[in-house]
């Protein structure tokens, strides 16, 4: 069985534990429940299926059971805090936690990299930069984002973005971009891209100071609908973001990069019978 700093879903170390024990011996999801000490026999398969959360209470039970102590066991703690937190700010947390202790241990946390790069808006910003500013220097690139990053940031983000194949330097020392695209698990990309989208909103609500509108375009609307218009809305900005990416491949060259951000979200709580409109 897979150490427990391998896995990035609680759900799924509790579940491989108890196969690899039922294979083992005739382990029961009666006998896991009375190991750790739950007096419903049907618990922690309802954990593992996904339809109820292990509490602090819990957690401490299962740690034992499972024979997670010291730094594994405090990794499985942030395990849990990380997956069933509804906030991604706790989350985060929780997830720098599990990276600290597995480092910490000695232990190659593979979505290091991948966690930082969507840590920050500078990362995609400068990965559409760098090649169009040929010969600069990492101040220069860093100073010509708005707003402007430090040169140490500046060259801590080109590192890591040839470290992760995302760019790579031609023949002339020149920054390119590379087909790839960043790899990870599904837990850790929810986790840090809504951080990173908190961030596009945040220089979507700065750039109303920053540029006339020569420079910008920003309209919206609200509205009223239920939920199958609101599918239907949905579905028409998925089209109209797949046309954006069709009129993307055929820039040939550029000389700014833009944030386009597409957003549909509530203003009221659902109320119980729709209005009818006259």
């Amino acid at each position: 069985m897979k150490s427990v700093f391998e896995y990035r879903d609680y759900r799924e170390y509790m579940r491989d534990f108890y196969e690899n024990r039922k294979r083992c011996s005739a382990f029961t999801w009666r006998e896991f429940a009375k190991l750790a000490g739950f007096s419903s026999s049907g618990f922690l398969k309802l954990v593992c299926d996904g339809k109820t959360r292990l509490s602090k209470v819990a957690v401490e039970k299962v740690l034992p059971a499972m024979n997670l102590s010291g730094a594994q066991a405090d990794y499985f703690r942030a395990l849990v805090e990380f997956c069933d937190s509804a906030r991604s700010e706790v989350r985060q947390v929780a997830f720098e936690r599990m990276m600290k202790i597995a480092q910490e241990n000695k232990i190659d946390f593979l979505e290091a990299k991948s966690f930082e790069y969507f840590s920050s808006w500078a990362n995609p910003a400068l990965r559409e930069l760098a090649p169009i500013m040929k010969g600069a220097t990492p101040l220069e690139m860093g100073h010509a984002l708005v707003p402007a990053i430090s040169a140490a940031e500046a060259r801590e983000s080109l590192e890591l973005q040839e470290s992760l194949g995302l760019l790579k330097k031609d023949e002339c020392g020149n920054y390119v971009q590379t087909s790839e695209g960043v790899s990870s698990s599904r837990e850790v990309i929810s986790a840090t891209v809504v951080n990173m989208q908190k961030q596009y909103a945040h220089l979507a609500v700065e750039s109303l100071e920053r540029y006339t509108r020569e420079y910008r375009h920003i309209s919206g609307m609200t509205m009223g609908l239920d939920r199958e218009a609101y599918e239907r809305l949905a579905a028409e900005l998925d089209v109209f973001r797949k046309k954006v990416v069709e009129i993307l491949s055929n820039v040939k060259s550029y000389d700014r990069v833009y944030r386009m951000n597409l957003q549909l979200f509530p203003l009221s709580k659902q109320v119980g019978e729709k209005n009818e409109k006259d």
